[in-house]
């Protein structure tokens, strides 16, 4: 079964920038997976921010970070990032990452296409 781990959180203030991570567990290989990157705040239901294929590297965002979010992927180091700038404090929520090997179109950002999940990391924006 497929083990995703995000790393990159952490507290930055308003205006800043964090890199997330999505890396597959050893043994692992992300190259025939769309990865979702979501997130969610305290009280408030999952979110999708973004979407990378495993093809092509189409990809799409929600439209509360399009513009200041970027997704990309390396596969030669099997791993999926999120670029943030330009944080807001109501970016502040856990973030998730998840695997799947198909995605019906047009629900590129719906957590319910996604089977594999990672731990989640705590991004907050404060000042």
């Amino acid at each position: 079964q497929l083990q995703l781990v995000e790393s990159g959180g952490g507290l930055v203030q308003p205006g800043g920038s964090l890199r997330l991570s999505c890396a597959a567990a050893s043994g692992f290989t992300l190259d025939y997976y769309a990865i979702g990157w979501f997130r969610q705040a305290p009280g408030k239901e999952r979110e999708g921010v973004s979407y990378i294929s495993s093809s092509d590297g189409t990809t799409y965002y929600a439209d509360s970070v399009k513009g200041r979010f970027t997704t990309s992927r390396d596969n030669a180091k099997n791993t999926v990032y999120l670029q943030m700038n330009s944080l807001k404090p109501e970016d502040t929520a856990v973030y998730y990452c998840a695997a799947s090997g198909i995605i019906r179109v047009g629900a590129e950002l719906s957590s319910k296409e996604y089977i594999y999940w990672g731990q989640g990391t705590q991004v907050t924006v404060s000042s």
